[in-house]
């Protein structure tokens, strides 16, 4: 069943006619409960395409429908309902607040929920122990490896129970056995939990657990594959 259908989407950076073209007329659809990879080099295009998935950018031509409604077409109050609702999001550089303990840190996305969220505390706490931080929730962030900062974005991610998780170069700053420990993190919540995750990457590496490949060049799909994931503890 598609999630995403884009349409013909172009993203230009710059008002005259020779700004950068980010996106150059993408067209894909992506079905639920696929876990798939986009991969591409720095300027490609792949973060920008992750950022109008996410409702984060909306500045650009063609269509972006997700289950069926139009991203560009939203307010910005249904635009960030839905992200809070549908979307959880993991980047690179963990965004978390220093002086805040884990448990602070995980609970921020119920500052922003529509209504508040029953069983906070409970809540908090089982997302922290489906990443392995069980016994950390009081830690401050500077007391964590960078493994452990990305676990908790990614519990943070979970707190509301969206179905989909976009992944921004999740494992670019981790070196290769903390990098594959996160992205058996994401196999796992795809496969037990049927989460629809989609993980943008520059290392072809963390495309093997996805079951779709991606590949851009100059804002454009040039490949697009399907494969048999391969388990990171297996490579």
């Amino acid at each position: 069943m598609a999630l995403y259908e884009l349409r013909n989407v172009t993203r230009r950076y710059g008002a005259s006619a020779g700004g950068r073209v980010a996106l150059d007329g993408v067209s894909l659809t992506l079905d639920r409960g696929e876990l798939v990879a986009i991969l591409g080099t720095s300027g490609s295009g792949k973060s920008t395409l992750l950022h109008v998935l996410g409702a984060l950018d909306r500045d650009y031509t063609g269509e972006v429908l997700l289950d069926g409604r139009e991203l560009r077409a939203l307010r910005d109050d249904e635009a960030a309902a839905l992200r809070q609702t549908t979307l959880g999001f993991v980047f690179q550089g963990f965004h978390l607040v220093p002086s805040w303990t884990v448990r602070q840190n995980v609970a921020l996305p119920a500052s922003f929920a529509p209504s508040p969220v029953p069983d906070l505390a409970a809540r908090v706490d089982a997302v922290l122990e489906r990443v392995g931080l069980a016994q950390r929730g009081d830690d401050l962030p500077t007391a964590l490896s960078g493994g452990q900062r990305q676990r908790v974005a990614i519990a943070r991610a979970l707190l509301l129970r969206a179905p989909v998780l976009l992944c921004d170069e999740p494992t670019g700053s981790l070196d290769h056995d903390t990098g594959n420990a996160i992205l058996a993190l994401f196999e796992s919540l795809h496969r037990e939990e049927g989460l629809t995750v989609i993980l943008v990457t520059h290392e072809a590496r963390a495309t093997a657990i996805a079951h779709r490949v991606l590949r851009l060049e100059d804002g454009r799909i040039v490949e697009d594959r399907t494969q048999t994931p391969t388990p990171p503890e297996a490579r």
